[in-house]
């Protein structure tokens, strides 16, 4: 295709790093509205920015592959082997799902419910009204890296090392030396596939031993294959959650009316996680890669071509919710969102997810009357997660 493609100008903010330190909504509205299906050409890839194509991408893994990779630094990226489950396909993507299904199962998550309480609870209980606290040590890192060490059976204490892993797995979000960076990837695989050995040889009550042990029609997962699900859960399970946590109470504490919504109406509070994960919609985007030529909004998709999702926008977009898509409303409902995704590779873990927000806003509902910012706020320059640095808010007392 000779000369400019649509959208060129707006798409390079896509991977411009102070974008995502600042508010990317902005260049997401006008993209949606200029150029919905836009080209970045420094990356070689297609942005996708409105709902509905989102959406349609997200169902048809035979036209749109993550077998290419799901990052856009994985552009041209021939893999030996899925780093995750999310880089495959069905149908290798189906029988993953058909392995690891019975550690997410609705009585597994139910069972979860009172060790996530308490851990929410304790830390909920350790936070000073009246007095400025920044999220995330004090809650939002801790909270849900607590509750994937009681998943896999490990030691509470450990969740300090599970961040620093995760951390370094996750581009963008901190600025390590690669070599430290490496030491610790490397650190944490040799440490999940060991626990992966162990569990086959000794199961135990907890998620990687239902796993490990599942055997659908006698298959089951190898043991790198369960280390690469335990890296996936790992990092997702505790990214995902900490983001949600900490831009929804940041958004909350913007808008004390929709926190006093809430403490007058607590069967809101469901609504409010799914809002919450709407507003912040803690993975901005991932990449598929067209397989045949097709097309998108009437816009030409050649095969090979990376087709970019961005969740964040389609979360915005109001075609589907209206024309108060950038207000946060607490009840909102119907609410389509995207934050975990849309078809075959829906959120293993949403369930969870859920649970977690819930347990979280219910126990800072319960202690406190309001919550307020207490300072500035520091994002990730990240692409890929709507990370947060630095989260300084103060309570008051109920």
């Amino acid at each position: 295709m000779s000369g400019p493609r649509p959208g060129e100008a707006l798409a390079a903010g896509l991977t411009d790093p102070s974008v995502y330190a600042g508010d990317p909504f902005p260049l997401y509205a006008r993209l949606r509205a200029e150029a919905p299906v836009a080209w970045n050409a420094d990356h070689g890839f297609w942005a996708v920015t409105c709902h509905p194509e989102v959406q349609r991408v997200g169902v048809d893994p035979q036209t749109f592959c993550s077998g290419r990779g799901i990052l856009v630094q994985e552009i041209g990226t021939d893999f030996a082997a899925p780093p995750t489950m999310m880089h495959t396909d069905p149908p290798a993507h189906t029988r993953y799902r058909r392995l690891v299904q019975p550690g997410f199962k609705p009585s597994v998550i139910r069972g979860l419910e009172d060790t996530v309480r308490d851990h929410g609870r304790a830390l909920v209980d350790a936070i000073e009204p009246g007095e400025p606290v920044d999220l995330l040590p004090a809650l939002t890192v801790p909270f849900p890296l607590q509750v994937i060490c009681s998943l896999l059976g490990v030691d509470g204490d450990r969740w300090p090392t599970f961040y620093d892993w995760s951390e370094a797995v996750i581009p963008g979000a901190v600025d390590w030396p690669a070599e430290k960076i490496g030491a610790l990837q490397a650190e944490m695989w040799e440490f999940l596939v060991g626990t992966a050995k162990a569990r086959r040889a000794d199961p135990r009550d907890d998620v990687i031993s239902a796993v490990a042990t599942a055997t659908p029609d006698g298959d089951e997962l190898t043991d790198d294959e369960l280390a690469m699900f335990l890296v996936q859960l790992l990092v997702a399970g505790n990214e995902t959650t900490r983001n949600l946590l900490s831009g929804g109470l940041l958004a909350l504490a913007d808008r004390p009316d929709q926190w006093a919504r809430l403490r007058a109406d607590r069967s809101l509070v469901p609504a409010a996680v799914e809002e919450l994960l709407r507003w912040t919609t803690p993975v901005i985007s991932f990449l598929r890669t067209a397989t045949v030529d097709t097309e998108l909004r009437g816009q030409p998709i050649a095969a090979g071509e990376p087709v970019l999702l961005v969740y964040a926008s389609a979360n915005r977009d109001e075609a589907v919710f209206g024309p108060d898509a950038d207000r946060l409303d607490v009840g909102r409902d119907p609410n389509p969102h995207l934050a975990f995704g849309f078809g075959p590779h829906f959120c293993l873990g949403a369930a969870l997810a859920r649970l977690e927000g819930r347990v979280v806003l219910d126990a800072l509902l319960n202690r406190f009357a309001s919550v307020e910012p207490a300072g500035d706020v520091e994002r990730a320059p990240s692409p890929v997660i709507a990370g947060i640095r630095r989260a300084p808010v103060t309570f008051t007392a109920a």
